[in-house]
């Protein structure tokens, strides 16, 4: 479980960095990175599952990281 837990949080700090970056300079990273649609559309549903993930989650992962 700790590995969908880390690509979880990677897909989440991926989708953060990018609507920051869209928000300041108007600039799609995934889109820079990824030119097809079809790839952008995956990667965009990927991250809204993470952040899903995590929302539901959320007590058990802090219960992870506070135990170490």
């Amino acid at each position: 479980m700790k590995n969908c837990d880390f690509f979880a949080m990677i897909l989440l700090i991926l989708g953060g960095i990018n609507w920051g970056l869209w928000g300041v300079f108007d600039f799609n990273l995934v889109d820079y990175v990824f030119a097809r649609v079809w790839i952008d559309r995956a990667l965009y549903f990927l991250i809204g599952v993470s952040a899903v993930y995590v929302a539901f989650s959320w007590k058990v992962l802090q219960g992870r990281i506070t135990r170490k």
